[in-house]
């Protein structure tokens, strides 16, 4: 079952680059007590989430941030190191990227994606969350096109 607005963010261990390597984070030291934007998407460096949705957040990182954000975080089924990198890449300095790396954040709110067809495993499906202290008072899960998900879409809900 997945997770729905209104549900409060299970607290699990993730994954962030450090000045020493990967460092440990739980959901509850990046939400707790906080207003954040979470967004996921199946992986780092792939075409749909290097050429449109992370890039949407990058632009719109101030004006989101304008309503009262406290940080934005991009959540991927990848490792600390590959998140990093991508977010160097997409100059994302504004934004906070996390490795779910064995996938316990996406299997824990239920929104797991089957991308074994493309070689990829299991990965999280593409979505954004509003949270408040930790509660989803908004949820947008796209199947095909970055539409509920989309930088544009979260900003307008806040």
């Amino acid at each position: 079952m997945s997770i729905k607005e209104g549900d409060k963010i299970p607290n699990v261990t993730l994954h962030i680059m450090g000045e020493k390597g990967p460092q440990p984070i739980t959901t509850d030291e990046l939400f707790a007590g906080k207003k954040v934007v979470l967004f996921a998407v199946p992986g780092a460096f792939t075409p749909g989430c290097s050429v449109t949705h992370l890039p949407g957040y990058v632009v719109q990182a101030d004006k989101i941030k304008a309503k009262g954000v406290d940080a934005i975080v991009c959540v991927a089924v990848n490792d600390a190191f590959v998140m990093d990198a991508w977010g160097k890449s997409q100059n994302a300095e504004e934004l906070t990227l996390v490795a779910d790396g064995n996938g316990q954040l996406t299997k824990a709110l239920g929104l797991e994606l089957d991308a074994e067809g493309y070689g990829m495993g299991m990965r999280s499906k593409r979505y954004a969350m509003i949270l408040e202290d930790g509660v989803v008072n908004y949820l947008g899960i796209d199947d095909k096109e970055i539409k509920a998900s989309a930088a544009e879409t979260v900003l307008e809900k806040l």
